[in-house]
């Protein structure tokens, strides 16, 4: 335990930052900031042992918050950029930026806290195997019950059931977003909402919701807009069962 130590969590996405808090808490000091200019400020009046920067964040991402913390001289502690990244090439060009270390997307909470004790002891990147890189989890579970068991290690049933009603009910407000999209054809802004579904259904185990709005991601990055309705209609209805699936099981 290392509760002396504290750790700036860096991310937009409310959801996110309730799942680090969830799993850090026991061990280490913590406090937020939604967007790069607030973890600017706080870093301005208080110290950190380490950050936690998500590269995607509106106002201020997390590359330029870095550069920025380097300019004014806010920190020479350890930031750990945290992002969805797919190969060896990505992970490489967040360290040549200046980060110490990198967190994949959706995040594991063992390698999570591992990471932050080895960058605290040994501020130095570790060698992360390409096979890691990547969720090879069954798409035909419709929920990781092996995720949500490393979960309940670091937080009580009740916390670790309001994070997944949380992203259940952020998932589907993001949902009625993209159908608002789609109506009015602005369909390269459904990446955006995609992105955060992908990144917390992985994180928590959603298996079916995972692969499915990756799949619909890389259609739109790739202005694949022939089945964008279809596609919508069919993750629509993919967050509806795993709702009914959820509340179902009981597992939490």
């Amino acid at each position: 335990m290392m509760k002396d130590k504290k750790v700036l969590i860096v991310d937009d996405n409310a959801l996110n930052r309730k799942v680090f808090e969830n799993i850090i808490r026991h061990n280490y000091l913590f406090d937020t900031a939604e967007n790069g200019l607030i973890a600017l400020e706080k870093l301005r009046i208080d110290h950190f042992d380490i950050i936690l920067m998500d590269i995607q964040m509106p106002k201020l991402d997390g590359i330029s918050t870095l550069k920025a913390i380097k300019e004014e001289s806010l920190s020479s502690s350890p930031i750990i950029a945290v992002s969805a990244y797919s190969d060896q090439s990505d992970r490489d060009y967040f360290l040549a930026t200046g980060f110490d270390e990198f967190i994949a997307k959706p995040i594991k909470p063992k390698h999570l806290l591992e990471t932050i004790e080895q960058q605290l002891h040994d501020p130095s990147p570790t060698t992360v195997p390409l096979g890691d890189m990547e969720v090879e989890e069954d798409n035909t579970i419709e929920l990781d019950e092996g995720i949500v068991k490393r979960l309940l290690k670091y937080n009580t049933p009740e916390n670790i059931r309001e994070v997944y009603l949380d992203f259940i009910e952020e998932a589907e407000e993001l949902t009625s977003d993209i159908k608002k999209i789609i109506d009015e054809k602005n369909y390269p802004a459904i990446g955006e909402k995609l992105h955060i579904i992908k990144g917390n259904s992985g994180t928590l185990g959603a298996n079916r919701i995972y692969h499915y709005s990756a799949f619909f991601e890389k259609n739109i990055k790739n202005s694949n807009f022939e089945n964008i309705s279809k596609d919508y209609l069919k993750l629509k209805r993919m967050l509806d069962n795993f709702r009914v699936y959820f509340g179902e099981q009981k597992i939490i």
